[in-house]
């Protein structure tokens, strides 16, 4: 949504904008001259190097959304904002440290690390201030715009709906406009229909009507262009929202190519930054699991191999992203490699586990192999789980949006595991359930929300009976 629709742009709309983008360098320089005094040391040349290189990212690094998109978005995506700018600028500094050669005593050792882990804490109260300040000074400053809807459905009932519950959009619906009678279209209670289509032109002349919404069906194309006639001797705002409950939209949003307005329907979580966060995540936390569980590793592989004959990590292929092959790594837990056109899945009293493998996987040692395939990019630490092949064939002609779930890398643990979707399939509603959660895991992916996952891992594997 642009912002036209939310405020008049002002001079008080500049400074506040202006006031919340260089509000963080001030805190920051402030935090460093306040940790500077508290160690007793001198605020020197070194310590302004490190206030310009902060300045200039903090302002320069600013989030891509409008003010009043800032002030309406729940307050843990500002803190998340907050500290991915801030770990950001730590590695600015310290590459800048290393590109020129100097060592990182350099800097006052304990002035840096005591600022480097204090700031965030007075950025994050700093922003969530400013950002209640500027919701409560503008929702006071201004006047709500009075906004109606031409067309009833279940988009535009939800964009009311959201309307209402956000009053910081300064934004009132006074009423729908449809053809359809009240019981026909089977209203609900905080909803009022104010006339028919036919009617919505005369009253937007004769009653103050600031945004206009239009929310009829894509295929109502006539009837678009004959309201918008019938405006066009109107100031309101006009605006077109396309009935998207009627499609199961994967991160939705729109955009332009070369001009061309365009709406992604269906499309990865994992662009621009988020992309670039996720991997750096995945990379920094898979070196540092496999070192600390590295004698572990040693001692499962010797096991493996000295009580079965056969290859220590099995391989097999799977799916990984966009429905490409790729071979996946575990320890062997059975006396076959199968990885043919026909698997059987593995159940809880099955003949091939070896004697080592039934702890293994009940333990989920057997999957430890796949921090490789994470290093190797063909992985990620969080996302759905692969499946062989021969599974993904069968199930991709009986689940509707089956191969969605490959707009992501694979995971080594998932939204689905945790929730008790593991272990055998052995209904088609199993893994329909498998699927879904898959599929929200794709709508609604955040850092928070894959590090919630990691650790709900970590408590499930020490008592989750459906790992076998």
């Amino acid at each position: 949504m642009t912002q036209p629709v939310h405020f008049r742009q002002s001079l008080l709309i500049a400074l506040l904008t202006g006031a919340q983008a260089v509000l963080p360098a001030l805190v920051a320089v402030f935090s460093l001259y306040a940790t500077i005094i508290a160690f007793g040391s001198q605020f020197d040349l070194r310590s302004s190097g490190i206030v310009v290189v902060a300045v200039v990212c903090l302002v320069l690094i600013q989030p891509p959304r409008e003010v009043t998109a800032q002030l309406t978005s729940p307050r843990v995506s500002a803190v998340v904002d907050v500290l991915f700018r801030w770990f950001l600028i730590l590695a600015v500094l310290l590459g800048i440290a290393y590109v020129t050669k100097s060592p990182l005593q350099y800097y006052p050792r304990r002035v840096f690390l005591t600022w480097a882990v204090s700031t965030p804490v007075v950025l994050i109260v700093a922003t969530l201030a400013m950002h209640e300040f500027m919701r409560r000074f503008l929702m006071n400053a201004f006047e709500a715009r009075i906004a109606i809807i031409a067309g009833y459905n279940s988009s535009s009932l939800e964009l009311a709906r959201r309307l209402k519950k956000n009053p910081g959009m300064r934004l009132e619906v006074a009423g729908f406009f449809d053809d359809r009678s009240t019981d026909r279209l089977g209203m609900e209670s905080d909803a009022q229909l104010i006339g028919p289509l036919t009617d919505l032109g005369a009253y937007v002349k004769q009653h103050r009507t600031d945004v206009i919404f239009i929310a009829l069906p894509i295929r109502h194309v006539k009837r678009v262009m004959n309201l918008l006639d019938d405006l066009r001797d109107t100031t309101a705002s006009i605006y077109y929202v396309p009935d998207i409950f009627v499609f199961d939209l994967i991160q939705a949003r729109s955009g332009e190519i070369q001009g061309i307005p365009v709406v992604a329907m269906c499309e990865t979580p994992f662009y621009g930054y988020r992309g670039v966060t996720k991997r750096l995540t995945d990379i920094v936390l898979s070196v540092g699991i496999l070192l600390l569980l590295l004698p572990l590793l040693a001692v499962v592989a010797l096991m493996v191999k000295l009580t079965s004959p056969g290859p220590v990590i099995f391989k097999q292929r799977r799916y990984g992203l966009d429905g490409r092959e790729i071979a996946v790594y575990k320890f062997r837990t059975m006396t076959v490699t199968e990885d043919g056109a026909q698997i059987r899945q593995a159940s809880k009293t099955d003949s091939r586990l070896t004697r080592v493998g039934g702890i293994l996987r009940r333990s989920s040692l057997d999957e430890l192999p796949q921090l490789i395939n994470v290093l190797q990019g063909r992985m990620s630490l969080v996302g759905p789980r692969p499946h062989a092949v021969a599974h993904n064939e069968e199930y991709r002609k009986l689940i509707k949006g089956y191969m969605v779930r490959h707009k992501v890398l694979p995971g080594i643990t998932g939204l689905a595991q945790v929730n008790g979707c593991r272990g055998e399939t052995s209904q088609l509603e199993e893994m329909e359930a498998r699927v879904n959660y898959d599929l929200d895991y794709l709508r609604r992916w955040t850092p928070m929300l894959d590090i919630k996952i990691i650790l709900m891992t970590v408590v499930k594997i020490f008592r989750d009976d459906k790992a076998y």
